[in-house]
């Protein structure tokens, strides 16, 4: 169900800018927008990855004085059946962990020193799964596409703005009607960008969930880091690469907004669903015992 919202919402932007750039120049307005959002794509799908290492001054993990972070990811990758990613380090005292890279073969997780100071082993092992059933589902890759789409939406708009104020509008549109839009289509395009990053939040939970086998261990990690994240937000982080993390950098802030605009489901949306998913992982547990007692 969350694949089918995600490729409509993908859907839904793409056709947003095509109609954009056909409103102000016909045909070619549309092969300009195409143009425009394949450019910024092709720039983000292969570099977007080291740009965000760098902005966060992340340093690749020593497995002799990180042995616990690479024992985890290990056993997680080789019970997956996934390439090893390569492991991060973020100098940070603020717990919070994200992956990047276009895809498994190309992927790395980060996680700051302050998470793994206050996780345990478990509850560290639920966090990486959560991250690596990110970089499974080539979550990175459709965020990083969403992105670059909605901020060649909001460009188009700004520059629409400038038109409608100065006059510049050779094809005699509405100026009332390009402010307008200049102003409501970035608020549609953000809007439809973070209903993509919640949906595919509640997928990485479920991965991760099914992949340890304990779901507990991510609620716990949640739990923690919810109550955690209201002492500050890691350094450098921003709005526009909020939606890449396990936990909004920015929820501590109790910004009163409206939940459309969040990057993430809320802690306690995540947990009774991860709830839910316990439940359905006893059951079957269950089931199995008693199958195996049936036929021994």
């Amino acid at each position: 169900m969350e694949q089918i919202k995600t490729f409509l919402l993908l859907s839904s932007l793409s056709i947003l800018l095509v109609l954009i750039g056909g409103y102000l120049g016909g045909t070619a307005g549309m092969i300009i927008a195409l143009i425009m959002a394949g450019g910024m794509n092709f720039y983000a799908y292969y570099f977007s990855d080291t740009m965000i290492l760098n902005h966060y001054n992340a340093q690749e993990a020593d497995p002799r004085e990180t042995p616990l972070l690479y024992r985890v990811v290990t056993r997680l990758v080789e019970r997956s059946n996934m390439p090893m990613p390569k492991v991060y380090i973020i100098h940070d005292h603020i717990p919070n962990a994200f992956a990047t890279g276009r895809n498994p073969e190309h992927a790395a997780v980060a996680i700051t020193t302050g998470l793994m100071e206050l996780l345990n082993e478990e509850e560290i092992e639920g966090v990486m799964a959560h991250e690596l059933s990110h970089v499974a589902h080539r979550d990175i890759l459709i965020a990083t596409i969403a992105a670059t789409i909605a901020g060649a939406i909001a460009f188009i708009a700004n520059m629409m703005q400038f038109g409608a104020i100065f006059g510049r509008n050779n094809r005699n549109i509405n100026p009332i009607v390009m402010i307008a839009m200049a102003i409501l289509l970035p608020i549609a395009a953000s809007i439809i960008q973070m209903t993509i990053s919640r949906s595919r939040e509640f997928m990485a939970d479920e991965g991760a969930a099914r992949l340890t086998g304990h779901p507990e261990w991510l609620q716990n990690a949640l739990i923690k880091l919810s109550n955690y994240n209201g002492r500050g937000e890691v350094q450098g982080a921003t709005p526009e690469n909020a939606h890449m993390f396990i936990i909004s950098p920015f929820d501590g802030k109790k910004v009163s907004f409206n939940t459309l605009f969040r990057t993430h489901p809320t802690t306690e949306q995540r947990l009774e669903r991860l709830e839910m998913l316990k439940r359905e992982l006893t059951s079957m547990k269950e089931r199995n015992k008693l199958y195996d007692r049936h036929y021994s």
